[in-house]
């Protein structure tokens, strides 16, 4: 592992001995600008009821599918917040390779009100082939966002001058598996919804939770004072 990387007066550079690296506090406060503002669009898909009067209960009722895919999205926004925070924890500078990589997964979260809102329309309004095209496309979305982190865990598993010195070495190698489990869980939904697109919707909502649980590392020997 280099020596500690020193901090530049000016406090947004510093320098190692790979060459000049960015502070990751700008990246960190972008990206949760990118992602407070794709989790908050997702509520835009719930409708206000508009219909005859005495029919507010039913309209409510009727969106069910709506809150399910909101619920659905929400974890998995969130978890992405709470793992990226994880991530920057242990990096103590960025590069332009980092910068792209995380751009790349920003771009996956981003659009990710759109195939909410294309699930929760097709659920309620869509034929059965509308409902597993539109769970076609969330779990397509969401084997992408596995992707991109995994692109992210192999780079800095190969670049050791970007990782904190009391992160156990190995760390983001090892971190790889998480990421190939995002990219092949959401398959597993994709399937079910061949069957029946109602479990696949309630499937989604469950496998952020595997993230929620591993945010800090895939095995206690991975983990860190954060």
């Amino acid at each position: 592992m280099p020596d500690e990387v020193p901090t530049n007066p000016e406090g947004d550079k510093a320098w190692g001995s790979s060459g000049l690296l960015t502070v990751s506090g700008r990246v960190e406060a972008f990206s949760d600008g990118v992602i407070a503002i794709a989790i908050t669009l997702l509520v835009l898909n719930l409708k206000v009821p508009d219909g005859e009067p005495g029919t507010v209960v039913r309209h409510l009722l009727d969106q069910w599918t709506s809150y399910v895919a909101y619920l659905a999205s929400f974890i998995f926004i969130g978890v992405v917040w709470v793992s990226h925070h994880a991530l920057f924890t242990r990096i103590r500078g960025v590069d332009s390779g980092v910068l792209w990589r995380n751009l790349l997964l920003l771009l996956a979260v981003s659009v990710f009100p759109f195939p909410t809102a294309t699930l929760a329309y097709a659920m309620q309004h869509g034929t059965r082939g509308d409902q597993f095209a539109a769970i076609m496309l969330y779990g397509l979305i969401s084997v992408v966002m596995g992707f991109t982190w995994l692109v992210m865990f192999d780079y800095l598993g190969r670049h050791d001058e970007l990782v904190r010195e009391d992160v156990a070495p190995g760390f983001f190698h090892e971190e790889r598996r998480r990421a190939v489990f995002g990219i092949f869980s959401p398959v597993v939904a994709v399937a079910i919804g061949v069957v029946s697109p109602a479990v696949a919707l309630a499937a989604f909502v469950l496998l952020p939770l595997f993230y929620a649980l591993t945010a800090e590392g895939g095995t206690p020997r991975q983990r860190t004072t954060l």
